[in-house]
């Protein structure tokens, strides 16, 4: 597969039609899907390996598969900040955007940046994107300071009283990744998602109730202070 073309048809010929009704009841848009799993898609890119030129040439097709797999086969030092622009902007499926932020956009060097930039968009999927981002970085960055995690707490503050559904949830994620690094952090998340709890929210009254049952679970706690 070193073509888009061969990599399209590679695509259709693993389709699965027959998943789109389920995958669609969980807000995975049908537009252009092809209905085939991360795990197909995972084993494509490892086969494929690092392309930038053709992970753009796969976003272009607009399927959505495509657009995971160039996400995954993308390098994060060839990724320019016009490149996430058009990218975020297309992003009309949760499970696209979180792919394209887990595989690849966590890598970038100016990852913070845009962070906080997208965090003050409105479009629903470019502020799910920021949201996203920190918790993927929270989730794979071992080595950064909490001081680097402790700047976003404003943010989640700030945005959970965002009533849209894919926005409340990511919001909800970087709070419940954040406080699970380690101690210090999960008492300021608590203390975070408490402070959330008062805003007169449906959003950021489920986003606290949510963040502090698991933040003090006993499964979290024991494994913080191991």
């Amino acid at each position: 597969m070193k073509s888009v073309d061969e990599i399209v048809s590679v695509l259709k010929e693993n389709a699965r039609p027959d998943q789109l009704k389920g995958m669609a009841k969980f807000g995975m848009t049908s537009t252009k899907r092809l209905g085939i799993s991360i795990p197909v898609l995972r084993k494509m890119a490892k086969e494929i390996s690092k392309n930038h030129n053709l992970a753009l040439q796969l976003w272009k097709t607009g399927f959505q598969e495509a657009r995971i797999l160039a996400g995954m086969i993308d390098k994060p030092e060839e990724v320019s900040e016009q490149q996430m622009e058009e990218w975020v902007i297309e992003c009309d499926s949760w499970d696209v955007c979180d792919q394209v932020c887990m595989n690849l956009w966590d890598k970038v060097s100016f990852v913070n940046r845009k962070t906080f930039e997208w965090s003050n968009r409105r479009e629903e999927f470019v502020k799910r994107a920021a949201f996203a981002l920190i918790a993927c970085v929270a989730w794979h960055d071992k080595n950064s300071p909490d001081e680097n995690f402790i700047k976003y707490f404003p943010l989640i503050n700030r945005e959970s009283i965002d009533e849209r559904n894919y926005v409340k949830k990511a919001v909800n994620w970087a709070l419940r990744h954040i406080g699970k690094r380690n101690i210090n952090l999960n008492r300021i998340a608590i203390k975070t998602a408490k402070e959330i709890r008062q805003i007169e929210s449906k959003s950021a009254r489920w986003i606290a109730r949510d963040a502090i049952r698991e933040l003090e679970s006993d499964s979290v706690q024991k494994r913080l202070i191991s």
